[in-house]
């Protein structure tokens, strides 16, 4: 069994909440990860606007090992990422001696409306109340919720050979912060992780 060496702490990794939940992952057979070993990953969050990428990439930096994880916004500009040639940027990782890149991008978000139905209450004691049941009777009406479920994909690519290792992607129900959205996300990948054999002590 073919084994690498990658940064990612698991125990580095807190504080999940039930609203995301892992939807699929796919990793390379036979081959592991662990969290020692001279390793260096960059880190790329790929969203729209540069202060949610470095949102995002600081709080997945702070969650690895220090020295071992560089946030990609550090090194490669917010033009780099729009001209996305892929040339400069493999040449950039040999040139910083990275081993692997992390890279988590929203890859949808979808509405969902679900209807709640009312519910209606009445008192049914002795004939009295019975006598007054339709004053005794309430009512409350139904309604709709709408929920945004966002569907993010984290995948980490080796660099030498450029390939592949594991991928996964988690629903997460009306996020609010983008920190704890963070934090959520990177608790169930773990999770997964080790439920796929990938990721081991």
């Amino acid at each position: 069994m073919k084994k690498l060496l990658f940064i990612l702490g698991v125990s580095a990794f807190i504080g999940c909440g039930p609203s995301t939940t892992m939807e699929k992952s796919w990793h390379e057979p036979g081959v592991t990860v662990s969290s020692s070993g001279n390793q260096k990953v960059l880190v790329m969050g790929l969203v729209k606007d540069e202060s949610s990428r470095r949102i995002v990439e600081d709080n997945l930096v702070k969650k690895m090992p220090p020295g071992k994880a560089v946030a990609s916004y550090t090194i490669v500009t917010s033009e780099m990422v729009k001209a996305a040639k892929e040339e400069a940027l493999s040449a950039m990782l040999t040139q910083g001696g990275f081993t692997h890149v992390l890279m988590v991008r929203l890859a949808d978000v979808e509405k969902e409306t679900s209807y709640v139905p009312g519910t209606t209450t009445g008192y049914y004691g002795g004939y009295g109340r019975y006598y007054g049941y339709g004053a005794g009777m309430y009512s409350s009406p139904g309604y709709y919720t709408e929920d945004k479920n966002y569907f993010v994909e984290t995948a980490i690519y080796s660099i030498n050979p450029d390939k592949l290792l594991w991928t996964g992607t988690t629903k997460t129900v009306n996020p609010s912060k983008i920190t704890n959205t963070i934090d959520d996300i990177a608790m169930v990948v773990t999770d997964q992780m080790k439920k796929d054999g990938f990721l081991i002590k």
